[in-house]
């Protein structure tokens, strides 16, 4: 009776600190001051900038990277991960673990661009399951 509970009870603790299944998502790396939207003219003194470098500078004047897919907004748990400022702007494979709203990045890959419809990285990420 004694080893079924302790058996139970390492079972209950053990699962207590199991982490998040860690996934992909397909989407587009970009700043929390443009979100999904890179109007670049306008924030940068009338300067069209292509989204990755709108991104870059998005972030150096005090945003943050954040991943966009399916239309959905999520914040990047982990600013630091070495890949991100390599492929802001860009539709990227995103590996991860997920918690509420928030991802901590594991891996990006690049994705294949949707050259066929002429549409930028961030417009198609925004159209992906319209």
């Amino acid at each position: 009776m004694t080893r079924l509970l302790y058996v139970s009870l390492l079972l209950l603790l053990g699962s207590s600190f199991a982490t998040a299944a860690e996934k992909t998502w397909t989407g587009v790396i970009s700043d929390s001051l443009c979100r999904t939207s890179h109007n670049s003219a306008v924030e940068h003194a009338g300067e069209k900038l292509p989204d990755h470098d709108c991104t870059i500078a998005c972030v150096k004047k005090g945003g943050k990277y954040v991943f966009v897919s399916n239309g959905k907004v999520y914040d990047i748990a982990n600013q630091d991960f070495a890949e991100l400022q390599e492929d802001a702007g860009h539709t990227v494979q995103l590996r991860g673990e997920m918690n509420g709203s928030n991802i901590k990045v594991s891996g990006i890959a690049m994705a294949s661009r949707n050259s066929k419809k002429g549409k930028t990285s961030l417009e198609a990420a925004r159209n992906a399951h319209r």
